[in-house]
């Protein structure tokens, strides 16, 4: 009799115990899945910065808000059971409002550079962008050796800017994609470095037999695209990657790059 006590009271013990730890577990598994709220400028959103004027990254039709990564932070989002908010900021001030927590995050065709690093964390790439060289017909350049000294048209602090002056380009400070062009059928610059996937979006619905295209892909390497986020974000990091993962894995994402670029350029290509 004394014995099935004592046996009992080490089941009820036993008992508690794999409850209590069930408990803390439960607990545990809610608060990391909820921690990179934490992190978040409001609590059920994820706000996101861009320029909405780099089509076809992020653009106007018709009044709405469209493009490449508007589609990708909506799905983004949904993966992560918040909601989009997207804030349109030109490009001159913003990656700087990511530290200013004016939004969560930039989607933008942010290149991963060594000086962005040191101020900023990145997601895992979601594509690879292509370098192109554009610049007039009547006086066509071809390769980045024959930038030096040449007055290039490009956006202050972009990773074309920084490929321009690599190779000794005279910069000139442009807004947006379609203001450099615009710079060169005028003879103000003689041309500018941009991504190949802008080039051929703009080429669907504008003229441009008056320009010259050399994709640079056999010059420099496509380089990593990815979401910025402020340093101090490392739980909200974490969540886009794996939300990025899961889009990448259903196939989401190479939907989207087969909309918008017409290809899937989401793989690295090495």
């Amino acid at each position: 009799m004394r014995e099935q006590k004592i046996i009992l009271k080490i089941e009820v013990l036993i008992a508690a115990i794999i409850i209590t730890f069930g408990i803390f577990i439960g607990l545990a598994t809610k608060a990391n899945a909820s921690s990179y709220k934490d992190d978040l400028i409001n609590k059920d959103q994820l706000t996101i910065g861009l320029e909405g004027t780099y089509k076809p990254y992020s653009y106007r039709s018709d009044g709405k808000l469209t493009g490449f990564e508007v589609d990708l932070g909506k799905a983004l989002a949904k993966k992560m059971g918040v909601k989009a908010k997207f804030v349109p900021t030109k490009w001159d001030s913003l990656i700087a409002g990511v530290g200013a927590s004016k939004y969560d995050i930039v989607l933008n065709n942010i290149t991963q550079t060594p000086e962005r690093k040191k101020v900023y964390i990145f997601s895992k790439p979601y594509i690879y962008s292509r370098y192109a060289l554009i610049s007039s017909k009547k006086n066509k350049i071809n390769n980045l050796k024959e930038v030096k000294n040449k007055k290039f048209a490009e956006g202050t602090g972009t990773n074309n800017e920084i490929l321009a002056k690599k190779y000794k380009a005279t910069i000139v400070s442009s807004g947006d994609f379609a203001t450099s062009l615009s710079l060169i059928r005028q003879g103000r610059v003689n041309g500018t470095i941009n991504a190949a996937e802008a080039y051929y979006a703009y080429a669907k619905s504008n003229k441009v037999s008056d320009l010259h295209f050399k994709d640079l892909s056999k010059q420099v390497k496509p380089v990593k695209i990815s979401a910025l986020l402020n340093k101090k974000n490392k739980k909200l990091q974490g969540r886009i990657n794996k939300a990025l993962q899961t889009l990448r894995n259903d196939g989401t994402l190479q939907k989207l790059s087969k909309k918008y670029f017409g290809s899937d350029i989401t793989k690295n290509p090495k």
